[in-house]
């Protein structure tokens, strides 16, 4: 997949608030080595950055019961639902309050992973029919600034699979390698269909640039390129 860019939206934030970039994507497509170059750029331009994991929200009182539910949420129907409503549309709701922004001190938030891949796992391995209603009121959930989307070719993600210490793949990973037409679902969802509800939306392939590239070429979208001062207001 080349690289990809949205029609010309902005990635400015609206308002007093830190600039919102989510790193989104299959297993293996190196989200986290991208999140740790953007941070790594962003600090050596004096750019107060942090990374941000699960829910928005500083206090979601279900994100833990969540995390400890027994069966994958690729994996079932309910459990998908469980995590896009009881965790997700909860997330939106909260993280509009004030009291419940979990950003102090930041200008830019970098968020690895969100409801995208949920949505996207849901279609592409049933469809289930919570994720088919949460594409449908896919912009009520939280928007971010700039989305970047990442794909990695099989046989590149397979040679991750590989490289990796087996005590840390779980079903999941290996899943997204060895299904390719999952693999394919999942990238068409996220690219044609909850891309639309963010500012503007960068597509990259981690098999063919290098992670410091792919963090130049997302600063620049977000019009971060040798920035030097705060941008969140």
């Amino acid at each position: 997949m080349p690289t990809v860019l949205t029609a010309p939206r902005t990635a400015v934030p609206p308002g007093p608030r830190p600039l919102r970039i989510l790193v989104d994507g299959l297993d293996l497509t190196g989200k986290t080595t991208l999140v740790d170059a953007l941070l790594a750029h962003l600090a050596e331009q004096g750019v107060p950055a942090r990374r941000h994991r699960g829910m928005l929200a500083a206090r979601h009182p279900l994100e833990q019961a969540l995390d400890r539910l027994p069966v994958p949420w690729h994996r079932s129907s309910l459990v998908t639902a469980a995590h896009l409503f009881g965790g997700f549309a909860l997330d939106a709701v909260l993280a509009r309050r004030p009291q419940h922004r979990d950003d102090a001190g930041a200008d830019v938030v970098i968020q690895e992973s969100y409801v995208d891949r949920t949505v996207a796992a849901g279609l592409a391995m049933g469809p289930y029919l919570p994720a088919v209603l949460a594409l449908w009121a896919a912009r009520c959930f939280p928007r971010f600034d700039l989305a970047v989307y990442l794909h990695a070719e099989p046989v590149v993600r397979r040679a991750r699979l590989q490289a990796r210490d087996q005590a840390d793949v779980d079903d999941g990973d290996r899943h997204t390698v060895e299904d390719e037409d999952f693999a394919r679902r999942f990238d068409a969802v996220l690219l044609h269909h909850l891309g639309q509800r963010h500012g503007a939306v960068l597509v990259l392939d981690s098999g063919r640039h290098t992670p410091q590239t792919m963090a130049g070429l997302v600063l620049a979208r977000a019009g971060l390129a040798g920035e030097t001062r705060a941008v969140g207001g």
